[in-house]
């Protein structure tokens, strides 16, 4: 429940955005996984089903020194509203028999210009006493929506429904998160940017990202938010296709096991929440190297129940070390650039970690290595990296 304070919340908007939100996110996971199926159902080499991601994230990377100042240059439901239209129009182009990679690369574009003015809505919809509230609200939803997302997007595109009906529902969920952004009160414009010149907010953005990875603490925020970020997105892709393998799964069964750290992270979440704090990040490292050894022992296990544990255990200590470092990541990025900044900042090392490790992923899969060699190579980068960042940071700090 939010806790009670001096304002209420102003239901007009929140509850909407809340709303559209959880619809959005839905619609993004469940997406994923229809699309997958797609791929599969035209007899594409298997190297296209990782290639999804890339296509969805490179929007994020292109488009991050000009969406925050967009988010910033109208209202903000306003800009969900277009985002989310975006988002249909990929999703119904799918189903109209557009490529599903030139497809899922329209929706990327919507979710890369919704990114900043779901971050931003909230400090101008809420008193400041209400945020931290209703912060968790909204990361308990999109955790939520991650899970049911993965659960739905499983069974729509199992053999029992035909995929164009399962893009057509998806479609659907856009389109109604479309319609509950427009009942977010359109709120006063209090940033809105000084130039509109492309190059001017190129050069703008660069200068205050190289500013953050100069900043050892922001350094060290940015750099490991960036590898889980990474890892955990190609994980889901690497979950499905090593439970094919080893468990003998169809989609949608393995869309349950990614589901199963989607869980596991929001549990670690709360645990780290409640007893870490934002100093001691660099004290909780070695967790990531416990993550990469559970990776590796994925390659020995032959039975759903231990590949559930062992992936429940892998979302919780990524949980456990990534709200800290999130909080530290906003912390130094709101006083060294500015949270608009900070967060087109955030936005672009996260997808760009997520496009490099996707597309190792796919480049192996494209040289046809077992996908157990796969599993435990992804591993061992991450506890080798965990390794060498627990280390270097630890000297740092001394």
């Amino acid at each position: 429940m939010l806790q009670r304070r001096s304002k209420p919340i102003d239901s007009r908007g929140f509850y909407p955005f809340l709303t559209a939100q959880f619809l959005s996110a839905l619609a993004d996971n469940a997406l994923l996984f229809a699309a997958i199926a797609l791929i599969a159902s035209t007899g594409a080499p298997n190297w296209h089903e990782p290639l999804l991601l890339q296509f969805f994230v490179i929007a994020y990377v292109i488009l991050a020194p000009f969406v925050g100042a967009f988010a910033d240059a109208k209202p903000k439901g306003q800009v969900m509203f277009i985002a989310n239209s975006i988002k249909f129009i990929g999703c119904l182009t799918m189903f109209f028999g557009l490529e599903p990679l030139y497809a899922y690369a329209i929706v990327g574009v919507g979710a890369a210009a919704y990114s900043p003015a779901k971050y931003g809505i909230l400090t101008e919809l809420l008193p400041k006493e209400s945020l931290v509230p209703a912060n968790g609200w909204v990361e308990g939803l999109t955790v939520a929506a991650i899970i049911f997302g993965a659960v739905i997007g499983g069974e729509l595109a199992s053999k029992n429904m035909d995929l164009s009906y399962a893009i057509l529902i998806i479609s659907a969920l856009y389109l109604l998160a479309a319609v509950f952004n427009r009942y977010i009160p359109i709120l006063p414009i209090n940033h809105k940017p000084r130039k509109k010149n492309p190059w001017f907010l190129t050069q703008d953005f660069f200068r205050s990202y190289l500013k953050l990875w100069k900043d050892p603490l922001g350094q060290l925020s940015l750099a490991v938010t960036t590898l889980f970020w990474g890892a955990g997105a190609t994980l889901r892709l690497v979950v499905i296709a090593w439970a094919a393998f080893a468990l003998h799964y169809g989609l949608d069964q393995a869309t349950k096991l990614t589901a199963v750290v989607a869980l596991g992270v929001a549990v670690g979440s709360i645990i780290s929440s409640r007893y870490v704090r934002m100093e001691d990040s660099v004290k909780i490292l070695p967790l990531g190297i416990l993550m990469g050894a559970l990776v590796c022992s994925m390659v020995f296990i032959t039975s759903w129940e231990t590949a559930a544990l062992v992936l429940f255990l892998i979302g919780v200590f990524s949980g456990i070390l990534i709200v800290p470092l999130n909080a530290l990541l906003q912390y130094r990025g709101h006083i060294l650039i500015g949270a608009g900044h900070s967060i087109a900042a955030q936005n672009f090392s996260e997808n760009l970690g997520i496009l490099i490790l996707s597309g190792a992923y796919t480049l192996m899969v494209g040289l046809n290595l077992p996908i157990n060699g796969i599993v435990f190579i992804f591993g061992l980068f991450v506890l080798l990296t965990m390794v060498i960042a627990s280390q270097y940071y630890a000297e740092q700090k001394h």
